[in-house]
């Protein structure tokens, strides 16, 4: 029977007590209804994961009694960092929680000219706490113990020309941008030989509306391939779930399992 897993944002020690914050109580006790004695998954984002019991359920939260610490990690061989272009609020939210199960270790909103959502500050703000709670849902979900680096929104221009992921500098970085128009495969871009083997990837999305040529012209003149997935076009939501899927399959988890194996 898998366990619960839970995120806990303060650092977590072992063999010790914890009274969890309130939405992690709530959603035991409410929802799961679970009861003195169930086990538990608790993680901090620090690395690993720890077991743990409920020790009791109260009325100021659940109160639980850290065991073992396990050093257990489940990402990606590669850095990719996803460099979305930001869509409607429902389908934004799929991206984030289907990246983050697909192993991103960033992710980057990108307002672009041709996006049709158009957010103040504020209101950007909220939505990143929002997408913030997605990640992290989608971490306990998937069995991740580290939450992806969740940037605040840039202008295109910024996106193209900065990074996303903590990438060392020595490290042989792929930039490519996903459009209709590219020349060749992303399979391609991946696959050609650079002179050290990729350990990061960045890959750009656009929004509902596409990008316009000055902007594909723009990504070029920084570094980014233009590529595309395929003889269809893809909407806004599913091109960056297909492209992480053949990134991870060419670069990351099954790249590194087959490796082992051989």
């Amino acid at each position: 029977m898998r366990l619960t897993r839970c995120f806990v944002p303060a650092a977590l020690a072992g063999q010790s007590q914890l009274m969890l914050p309130a939405g992690p109580s709530t959603h035991i006790a409410r929802v799961l209804r679970l009861r003195a004695g169930a086990a538990l998954t608790l993680f901090d984002g620090r690395g690993g994961e720890f077991e743990a019991t409920i020790l009791a359920v109260e009325k100021r939260g659940v109160r639980v009694q850290l065991g073992t610490h396990h050093a257990i990690e489940r990402e990606a061989s590669v850095a990719v960092s996803l460099l979305q272009c930001v869509i409607r609020a429902e389908r934004m939210d799929f991206i984030v929680q289907k990246a983050t199960e697909l192993g991103v270790a960033a992710i980057v909103p990108v307002q672009s000219r041709h996006g049709v959502v158009r957010l103040d500050e504020s209101a950007m703000e909220r939505r990143q706490q929002h997408w913030q709670a997605v990640a992290i849902g989608a971490c306990e979900q998937c069995g991740r113990n580290r939450i992806p680096e969740l940037h605040a929104a840039r202008s295109f221009e910024l996106a193209c020309a900065g990074g996303a992921a903590r990438v060392d500098g020595s490290a042989a970085h792929a930039r490519v941008l996903l459009d209709p128009t590219g020349s060749g495969s992303l399979a391609q871009a991946l696959e050609s030989p650079p002179l050290k083997p990729l350990t990061a990837v960045s890959v750009l999305i656009g929004p509902e509306g596409g990008f316009d040529a000055d902007e594909i012209a723009f990504a070029r003149d920084h570094g980014f391939q233009i590529c595309r997935l395929g003889p269809r076009v893809l909407r806004a939501e599913t091109a960056p779930i297909a492209a992480l899927a053949v990134v991870q399959a060419l670069l990351g988890d099954f790249a590194a399992r087959d490796a082992a194996m051989n």
